[in-house]
């Protein structure tokens, strides 16, 4: 049973459906000795005749074996045609991506992401996973946005890709400070909602203490959105990086102004992750090759003219 070959069922069903050898050479742009050729094959690998051939305008008919041969060769093709177009959609494009985020780039750069692969690929299958551990592990994931260069040693091994360098800004309810950059200085003694003491967040206030001020930080929160509603509300102020601006539409709020930091504090750097040595599907390729381009998008204008409430 080994060596039939699904050709060899394609002439068969072929023949059935047609009503001769001639007619399903045909069809199949095969000569009629080639169809012949490839049903004798076939009765060889299952044993017995297939057809029995009446001769002149007769039509060929099945045997009984020829009709367990057909309807069992009938699933197999159907399975290779299945089989065939699972491969050949996953070539074009589609078949499933699992993404790594946290969140500043699941608002920012992930929607442009996630939009674009559906349009190019509407029957894709995209997974999404957010978690902000300080070390995540990549796991199963094709990719992975971290805010930072994860160990290479990790998972067996990992090749990263920068995207883009985030810098840190102040968030204020509109008129707490003057118009412009703020030096450091400035936040000695004011009160101030933060992140969690987790990632960037020590390097972060270790780096406004160098410059002698002590913040009060009154309120703690790994949300964005909820910071940004603390200081709408008063309670202090807010050193955020960009694209968590750029994610709360900062921008656009009357109530908020934001400013540059003086002297500004290093940037938190958003990295693309993923298992070293690892063959990227063609949909894992085209998703990394548009994190690329969200992130060059999404990046921190230097010339924003920033300091002054939204008009």
């Amino acid at each position: 049973m080994t060596d039939v070959e699904l050709r060899h069922l394609a002439a068969m069903v072929a023949i059935v459906e047609e009503g001769s050898f001639g007619r399903a050479a045909a069809r199949l742009g095969y000569t009629q000795s080639t169809v012949s050729q490839q049903i004798a094959a076939l009765e060889r690998a299952v044993g017995g005749r297939v057809f029995d051939r009446p001769g002149g305008p007769k039509p060929v008919q099945l045997t009984p074996l020829g009709r367990v041969v057909l309807d069992q060769g009938r699933e197999l093709l159907a399975k290779a045609r299945a089989f065939a177009d699972a491969v050949d959609r996953f070539n074009a494009g589609g078949g499933r991506v699992d993404i790594g985020t946290f969140q500043s780039v699941s608002n920012v750069i992930l929607p442009s992401l996630v939009r674009r692969l559906r349009d190019e690929h509407p029957g894709c299958d995209i997974r999404l996973s957010e978690e902000e551990p300080d070390q995540p592990r990549i796991g199963h994931l094709d990719l992975l946005f971290y805010d930072g260069r994860l160990d290479a040693r990790l998972d067996g091994g990992l090749e990263h890709l920068k995207l883009l360098d985030d810098p840190y800004l102040l968030v204020a309810a509109a008129g707490t400070f003057p118009d412009g950059p703020v030096p450091l200085e400035r936040f000695d003694g004011a009160a101030m909602v933060a992140w969690p003491l987790t990632c960037d967040q020590p390097r972060v206030e270790q780096a406004i203490s160098r410059h002698g001020a002590r913040p009060q930080v009154v309120f703690r929160s790994a949300v964005n959105d909820t910071l940004l509603s603390m200081v709408r509300a008063g309670m202090g102020s807010a050193v955020l990086p960009w694209l968590a601006v750029l994610g709360g539409d900062v921008l656009a709020d009357h109530r908020l102004t934001v400013h540059e930091l003086r002297p500004r504090i290093p940037p938190r750097e958003i990295y693309l992750h993923w298992r070293a040595g690892r063959t990227h599907s063609p949909l894992a390729r085209r998703a990394l090759e548009i994190a690329v381009e969200s992130a060059s998008e999404a990046a921190f204008p230097s010339h924003l003219h920033l300091g002054l409430p939204a008009s």
